[in-house]
């Protein structure tokens, strides 16, 4: 008995025409508001011919854009996602301007060591994305974009060409380490929010690196560990950066979650924050008020940054003009955790 052949799929044809599955669904399901060009058109029908290939019914109605469901996609493990002490003030922004427009929001966290936005797309059912947190290794992104599906980055990659929703990480960064200069410290660290593959990770270094220059101060590259959003990562970093031969005397955290538990390897070590270390935090999530001692640091529009970048997304659907970057500002909140050095309350 002859070996009953297997069926084509959209990924079979994706990988003849050299293409990703979703803009094979575009095609094929006549989704005619996606900017693909007719050369890619072409390639892909052809593949289809060749391999006998027919959409079924499911992707038809994904292709047609009917779901009114936008996706707000996080670039980080579902643990990283359950620390995000922000994340219901930036969903509580997306979701009001997403019911003004008609549309629901589907969060799904998407680990950059596994899962596809293909996958999410054909699967959930989403008209458009929203990308927060993208990293400059996401090729997936990128074709996505190139492709014409409808994404806005809350964040920044610079040589992708997708409207950009972001604060101003870079001018928030410097604010933060130029408190710590004007304080009289000169001898300061760095322990980052995220991998430095993460942009706004390296837009916070940048910022960093920006007030030292500024103030003739001497970068150095031992001074500047990585975190990984959580506070264990900041307990390690810290840890290493007080085994430096020369101590420091403050210390710029890029998040506060991160900066809880740089604190906490403080404490461990018997320094006082601000008498021996002062330290300066990057989001001012609910806590930071409340932790010992209340902690300085950079306090980010939460909510208006999600709100930004749902009706950008939004207005991008509806046919109407997104600007390509909207920068939102932050606010230095100072509190206790910070110090003039050498008053008796700021350091050695």
């Amino acid at each position: 008995m002859a070996e009953r052949r297997r069926r084509a799929t959209s990924a079979d044809v994706a990988a003849r025409a050299g293409v990703s599955r979703t803009t094979v669904s575009f095609v094929l399901n006549a989704k005619a508001d996606v900017g693909i060009p007719p050369g890619t058109r072409r390639r892909i029908e052809e593949a289809a011919r060749e391999l006998g290939y027919h959409p079924h019914g499911a992707a038809r109605a994904l292709a047609g854009g009917t779901s009114q469901t936008i996706g707000l996609v996080l670039r980080q493990s579902a643990e990283q996602v359950a620390a995000d002490a922000l994340l219901a003030e930036t969903l509580w922004g997306v979701a009001s301007e997403a019911r003004i427009g008609g549309y629901r929001v589907l969060v799904e966290p998407l680990s950059p060591d596994g899962g596809r936005y293909s996958d999410l797309l054909l699967s959930q059912q989403v008209d458009g994305l929203i990308v927060s947190g993208p990293r400059v290794d996401d090729e997936e992104l990128a074709a996505l974009v190139a492709e014409g599906f409808p994404i806005i980055l809350q964040g920044s990659l610079p040589d992708v060409p997708a409207p950009s929703v972001d604060i101003d990480n870079r001018a928030g960064a410097r604010t933060a380490v130029e408190h710590l200069v004007g304080l009289g410290h000169r001898r300061i660290g760095c322990i980052t929010n995220a991998p430095l593959a993460y942009t706004a990770a390296a837009d916070r270094v940048a910022g960093y690196r920006d007030a030292l220059a500024a103030a003739e101060i001497g970068f150095d590259a031992d001074l500047v560990i990585e975190g990984a959003f959580d506070a264990a990562s900041g307990h390690t970093a810290m840890t290493r950066l007080l085994a430096t031969r020369n101590p420091i005397t403050a210390v710029f955290v890029a998040s506060d979650i991160v900066a809880f538990g740089a604190l906490e390897a403080l404490r461990e070590a018997g320094r006082r924050v601000p008498a021996d270390v002062s330290v300066v935090g990057f989001d001012d999530i609910p806590l930071a008020r409340h932790f010992d001692p209340p902690l300085t640091t950079i306090r980010l529009p939460a909510n208006a940054l999600g709100a930004a970048a749902g009706r950008a997304l939004i207005d991008r659907l509806a046919g109407r003009s997104t600007s390509e970057r909207t920068l939102l500002p932050t606010e230095l909140i100072v509190r206790e955790s910070t110090a003039v050095l050498g008053s008796g309350t700021g350091g050695p």
